[in-house]
């Protein structure tokens, strides 16, 4: 739960994922290319969803991904990815994670989720504002399964997203050295109660 990076175009994009292939082809992350290929794989045939299906295809992709580390900048539509450091994001006690690790930001993870469980036809830019407006108001009382949280502070509006998986509980990547976890009664716990934004269901775009 850090500040936003900047807007990142597809180069960037594109120089980040080629970062990654490199670590892959020279064997230093083995683990992710046989998950990187089932995802291919899953993109082969897309199956249209009804919205509750989908919404439950989300929330699965997204307890998949608990225990991946966090990573200030990380994650794409294929799934996991490098993250970097700014100024101000991406260390732990001075030192700098970000660059070293292979995980997901908040956003990342929204992104990746939806992306996966939607076969491409849902896709949210990297930045929590962004999917925010991309995205449908979803009342309190009508919350379902992959519907997306949204939290603001004065001083950091709109500064975390998680992923609503059902019965009040959220999924989510929050911070520098934590990993993907899950929050249940997420907006019983006065902390997220606290800086809760309002809920949003992305769609196919127009």
């Amino acid at each position: 739960m850090e500040s936003q990076p900047p807007y990142r175009d597809e180069a960037f994009g594109v120089r980040r994922r080629r970062m990654l292939g490199l670590a892959l082809g020279a064997g230093l992350i083995p683990a992710l290319a046989p998950a990187a290929a089932a995802r291919a794989a899953n993109h082969a045939a897309p199956p249209a969803l009804p919205s509750a299906a989908l919404g439950r295809r989300v929330a699965e992709v997204a307890a998949a991904q608990i225990g991946v580390p966090y990573a200030w900048g990380g994650g794409d539509r294929l799934g996991a990815s490098l993250g970097f450091c700014d100024e101000e994001n991406g260390y732990l006690d001075g030192t700098c994670l970000g660059e070293s690790t292979v995980g997901f930001d908040c956003s990342g993870l929204s992104l990746h989720c939806w992306y996966l469980a939607s076969h491409g036809s849902v896709e949210l830019g990297h930045y929590t504002v962004a999917q925010f407006h991309r995205s449908a108001p979803v009342e309190r009382d009508a919350l379902a399964p992959g519907d997306l949280l949204f939290f603001s502070r004065p001083d950091a509006p709109l500064h975390h997203v998680g992923i609503h998986v059902g019965d009040g509980a959220m999924i989510h990547a929050e911070r520098t050295g934590t990993l993907v976890a899950q929050v249940d009664h997420v907006l019983d716990v006065p902390r997220w109660a606290g800086e809760f934004a309002g809920a949003r269901r992305p769609g196919p775009a127009a």
